[in-house]
């Protein structure tokens, strides 16, 4: 099973090359693409009689400073990452998000981690923000999750002000509904709502989201709208965390 100290040794070389091409970058930002013109010049020099087009010669420039800022795009996701893992009180597995279907964005996603990496059916899956969901599937190299947001998920959910109980249901790709026991619970907008520790599928404590609403008068329980803290719809890495559900032991 991964630590993050294991994950830092796979892509610590990776941070290191996006290190090496953030310099190169702001070296032909300083000399505005002129070391790029001109190797492009030699090389190009013995196949062409005349000079290359200066407009040719910028658009390779853009298209490296382009390649650049994703790269620092990307660096700056990784060491969040890691600093979100490293705070962990259990091992984790960093993994990276590598398919979504068109017609169920808010539904589930599949993970470039499985089997292979010590994943395992149950265990849950969160990001910097938040729960993100639960590994439902689980192949050799791939893990899919069904997220929070997905209408089929509930996930048991207390008010941390209250601790009145209930369970979250998924609705659209950053809202989701809860339905509480109480006839009449304490609850109000701006509450934070975090998993419950009579859940049989999720750890205890695990932020989900803040109440965005209110309506005591729903039948035939209460419920709130909550806005979930995880970011659902721009998600690239998550972190999984192991769990064995209480289900197996009933």
């Amino acid at each position: 099973m991964f630590t993050v100290r294991r994950w830092w040794e796979r892509y610590g070389s990776r941070l290191m090359l996006i290190g090496l091409v953030l310099g190169l970058a702001l070296f032909i930002r300083r000399t505005q693409g002129a070391i790029v013109a001109e190797i492009y010049y030699q090389v190009m020099r013995p196949f062409e009689g005349n000079p290359p087009p200066e407009d040719l010669v910028d658009a390779k420039v853009k298209e490296l400073e382009a390649r650049v800022a994703e790269f620092e795009k990307e660096n700056v996701k990784l060491r969040e990452l890691l600093k979100y893992a490293q705070k962990q009180n259990q091992e984790t597995i960093a993994a990276p998000i590598v398919g979504r279907s068109v017609d169920h964005w808010w539904e589930q996603i599949l993970l470039g981690r499985g089997s292979n990496h010590g994943v395992r059916e149950g265990y849950i899956v969160t990001s910097p923000g938040g729960l993100v969901g639960r590994v439902v599937k689980v192949t050799p190299n791939t893990s899919r999750v069904l997220l929070i947001s997905d209408p089929t998920s509930k996930v048991g959910a207390k008010v941390t002000r209250s601790g009145d109980m209930g369970y979250i249901q998924g609705g659209t790709k950053e809202k989701a509904t809860m339905v509480f026991y109480e006839k009449v619970p304490s609850v109000k907008v701006g509450d934070t709502i975090v998993t419950s520790p009579a859940s049989y599928l999720f750890l205890s404590g695990i932020a989900i989201g803040k109440v965005e609403s209110v309506d005591l008068e729903k039948s035939p329980a209460p419920e709130v709208i909550i806005t979930l803290t995880a970011p659902i719809d721009f998600l690239e890495w998550v972190v999984i965390h192991p769990f064995n559900s209480k289900l197996k032991d009933k």
